[in-house]
């Protein structure tokens, strides 16, 4: 990966880190942290900022884009999460039946922090991954505003999804710095940094080279260049047509044009495999 898109990559900007202060300064007053992450990079899209600060509270982990993953892969995580004692669900936030999950689960979660009547929630995530669908889930109703881009959630919001449950929205937040480069291109694909600021046709030639590894996807999901030929965006001789073709691309592969694609599966150390 080269410096630019390394640089890119390590975009923090001022409300993210004044949203990070602000989370640490109400996580007392929170009886349970509901981290959302893309159930395609469950390992790179959890925050270590965010596991860092909520490690003394009930956690649930709430994989979205359940329709985006491999069903196999997701479940071999939430057995994962089983494993450590980590509550976890995956959501389809376009079945019904994924707001009792987490609902159910959250009630269970808050109530063993302490016995009042009122108890309070977080969600935490990085940035696109989900959060605004599942506070929407949650009290069913178009509450949070919801857009396919990463930094739309600015500033912290309440919602009563119960009488007795109050639920906390607030900005997505990623590490100041991202060391692992494949977890660099694969954020970018999925959609957690923001699309100006990383190249599209460098990410994607990540992804063809992780597509190479791993034998059972490699010739089902078309490169770059078959996929502008297929769209009637083949370069000719014009370097914009292909930069073009990589953010219809990219928008391609989260609208689950390829198919359903997991990135990471669980290793034994819990590593991206």
């Amino acid at each position: 990966m080269s410096a630019q898109l390394d640089r890119h990559i390590q975009w923090y900007p001022g409300h993210m880190a004044a949203a990070m202060r602000r989370v640490e300064q109400l996580i007392a007053m929170i009886d349970v942290i509901v981290e959302v992450v893309d159930a395609r990079v469950p390992h790179s899209g959890m925050s270590p900022v965010l596991k860092r600060i909520s490690e003394r509270r009930p956690r649930l982990i709430v994989l979205t884009r359940d329709d985006l993953a491999e069903p196999q892969t997701t479940v071999k995580w939430l057995m994962y999460f089983e494993r450590i004692g980590q509550s976890a669900v995956a959501i389809n936030a376009k079945e019904s039946k994924s707001v009792k999950k987490i609902a159910a689960e959250l009630q269970r979660l808050a109530k063993t922090r302490r016995s009042e009547t009122q108890q309070r929630a977080i969600v935490v995530g990085i940035p696109n991954s989900g959060k605004s669908t599942v506070i929407n889930v949650l009290c069913r109703r178009a509450v949070a505003a919801t857009e396919n881009r990463p930094g739309r959630t600015r500033g912290v919001q309440w919602f009563r999804i119960e009488p007795s449950l109050e639920l906390m929205d607030t900005p997505g937040i990623l590490a100041p710095k991202i060391e692992s480069k494949q977890s660099q291109w694969m954020l970018a694909i999925t959609g957690a940094i923001p699309p100006q600021r990383y190249d599209p046709e460098e990410a994607i030639a990540h992804f063809t080279a992780w597509l190479k590894r791993h034998p059972a996807r490699d010739g089902k999901i078309p490169d770059l260049s078959e996929f502008a030929r297929s769209r009637g965006m083949a370069p000719r001789g014009s370097e914009g047509n292909l930069h073009n073709a990589a953010r219809s691309y990219i928008k391609a592969l989260n609208d689950g044009t390829f198919g359903r694609i997991s990135f990471e599966a669980p290793a034994d150390d819990g590593k991206a495999a």
